[in-house]
């Protein structure tokens, strides 16, 4: 007994008009982006790296053209992930699926291999023809050489992304030189690897059954999204061509399937909207284009929107398409209060901070004269790109000393912190025991060169 049928091979069939070529342009524009951005230079200072875009995981450092992220600052990669999910739930609410079809990097890498595999071993019925040919000499040079340039693909795109997390330069020297690190060369051979098989083996199984987006995206689909639509009324009842004359109701759906034969993801569209229609607009231009030679209408399959599909169903006029909507009202809100808190932040980013972490165990030491002493375990951040010396006061308690444990040269008026790094000190406060058991207290820590200045709240323990 079958239980599961076996997955079917799709073979697009080349598709060529408006939609095509924004793909292809869209193409050209992402991995132009993907390959080229860890090669762009940013001036930061001497004492910073001059890559515009580097995930420096050594140092713990995220850099973007002029945005330093620091691991303190993880807000900002959260607002960056907010923002990337709500945009693209308002890009699917205005014109679908568009991400899926277009920019996705499964979908952009699979055009990639697609197009390799045409250009190896020919179109739909040739790429066909060889698969369910016996072995010969045709279909191995063929089948290697395909296989070949995808492994040529997959390590150039793994070796772009151990780009982004190394000073590219750098990096492409020591690999010339044949001086790859282990972590490196892992990440490539993964990379390669996955790439290969997502893009050569799995395609449309990763849209279909692996990437959750497919599931909900319909939950942000309303009646003035635009899908890709067939027009049933017009197209139905199909036939052939030559047939119209003698079948005057016949539809101008004249079933040559080219529609499902371009499609990616091997569904007929005619059926109505699938889960698997990832909107890329090939099954348009192919319809586009048998119209065309039969000097029929256009758009018998088409971008289009529910709301326009039941109005020409009732014999009503179709209406613009409504950009501004309930939904893309709230996501556009969304966006600018997300994006808004960010830049502002960005804007009154502090080159300093202080960090303050009073002794647990022992809370205070009573010293021999009676005063008490409480240690605290001080971390400040130069996030400047120049050498520091700070100066760091106590208030809150009267008669209170402070030091600076074990360094040589350095007390509570010079404290030297390198360039975008940071420093730890350990700190004792010694003062007379006071009258309650818990005092609050605060630090504040001066930059000697510019005023900056920042302070940190705590509390100075005594006992009863």
């Amino acid at each position: 007994i079958q239980y599961f049928k076996e997955q079917e091979r799709i073979y697009p069939k080349r598709a060529w008009g408006r939609y095509r070529k924004i793909k292809w342009v869209v193409m050209i524009i992402t991995l132009g982006i993907y390959y080229l951005a860890p090669w762009i230079r940013w001036d930061r200072g001497p004492n910073a790296p001059d890559q515009a875009i580097l995930v420096d995981i050594p140092h713990s450092r995220g850099y973007f053209f002029f945005i330093e992220i620091w691991p303190q600052e993880v807000y900002y990669l959260t607002g960056i992930l907010i923002l990337a999910a709500v945009g693209l739930f308002f890009v699917t609410s205005l014109f679908g699926r568009v991400w899926c079809g277009y920019t996705c990097p499964q979908t952009v890498w699979t055009d990639l291999f697609i197009w390799v595999e045409r250009i190896v071993q020919g179109d739909r019925n040739a790429r066909m023809k060889l698969d369910n040919s016996p072995l010969s000499l045709e279909k191995i040079w063929k089948k290697g050489l395909t296989h070949f340039i995808w492994l040529v693909i997959g390590m150039l795109t793994g070796g772009a992304w151990v780009f982004y997390f190394n000073d590219a330069p750098t990096l492409a020297e020591d690999i010339l030189n044949g001086q790859i690190p282990n972590a490196v060369l892992g990440w490539v051979v993964a990379l390669t690897f996955s790439t290969y098989v997502m893009a050569g083996f799995a395609r449309e199984q990763v849209c279909t059954y692996m990437c959750p987006y497919a599931r909900f995206q319909s939950a942000m689909f309303d009646k003035d999204s635009l899908i890709i639509a067939y027009d049933e009324p017009r197209g139905e009842p199909r036939g052939k061509f030559k047939d119209k004359e003698t079948h005057p109701n016949q539809g101008d759906c004249i079933d040559c399937s080219l529609c499902v034969q371009v499609c990616p993801m091997g569904i007929d569209i005619r059926k109505g909207l699938q889960l698997e229609c990832i909107a890329c607009g090939l099954c348009v231009d192919a319809c586009n284009e048998v119209m065309e030679k039969l000097d029929l209408p256009k758009g018998l399959i088409r971008y289009d929107t529910t709301h326009n599909k039941e109005a020409r169903a009732h014999g009503d006029v179709a209406e613009r398409f409504h950009i501004l909507r309930a939904r893309t009202l709230w996501y556009t809100a969304i966006m600018a209060i997300v994006g808004g808190l960010m830049l502002f932040s960005l804007i009154n980013r502090a080159p300093l901070e202080l960090h303050v972490l009073h002794d647990r165990n022992p809370l205070y030491v009573t010293l021999s004269d009676g005063s008490i002493r409480n240690g605290y375990d001080i971390k400040i951040l130069n996030k400047t790109h120049d050498d520091k010396t700070y100066s760091l006061r106590f208030e809150g308690m009267e008669n209170a000393e402070m030091k600076v444990q074990g360094i040589t040269g350095v007390s509570a008026d010079n404290l030297p912190v390198y360039s975008d790094s940071v420093a730890n000190y350990r700190i004792f406060v010694v003062a007379p025991k006071p009258a309650v058991e818990r005092t609050e207290v605060r630090f504040i820590l001066h930059d000697n060169a510019t005023g900056n200045e920042d302070t940190m709240d705590t509390i100075f323990m005594s006992g009863k």
